[in-house]
């Protein structure tokens, strides 16, 4: 197996749709194919927003894990979000997930983040399992993740 994680670049905003298509289809959410590829470009053109990588097999794409950053009052500075992470069915349980948060640790811990995040589904045993081995725990102060959004999906213009 020839399996590699690198940092991605506007030329795989087609692959990176293509794989984020199969992650939504695999947890029954739609997904705005036009959407999903502005949020790309503009994630890739703004890196201090953050960084996407992309893990290959045999030079094919396999999956993408994303991280993004903002200020968090809580922690006194930057964290970060653990904001996608699919790796293609075929391909799970060979260490691309890992390989992958291995980078994304070195990242966090180069951009200074205080804190990392992540959100995984209640039945998303083997997830839980991977972020738990890089010692991630869920709350114990009983907050709830609320959202709302506020405006289109269209990321803004760079």
């Amino acid at each position: 197996m020839n399996a590699t994680v690198r940092t991605a670049t506007i030329a795989d905003v087609p692959d990176l749709v293509g794989l984020m298509d199969e992650f939504y289809a695999e947890a029954h959410f739609p997904l705005d194919h036009p959407a999903a590829e502005l949020s790309f470009s503009a994630l890739l053109r703004q890196p201090a927003l953050g960084t996407v990588w992309l893990m290959l097999h045999d030079g094919q794409p396999a999956g993408y894990v994303v991280l993004t950053t903002r200020f968090s009052m809580e922690y006194g500075g930057l964290d970060g979000f653990v904001d996608d992470l699919f790796v293609r069915p075929r391909f799970r349980r060979r260490g691309l997930g890992a390989s992958a948060l291995a980078l994304l640790l070195e990242e966090a811990h180069a951009r200074g983040l205080r804190a990392l995040h992540v959100e995984v589904g209640r039945t998303n045993q083997a997830g839980q399992a991977l972020y738990r081995s890089l010692g991630m725990m869920p709350g114990t102060d009983d907050r709830e993740l609320l959202s709302l959004a506020l405006a289109p999906h269209d990321p803004p213009a760079s």
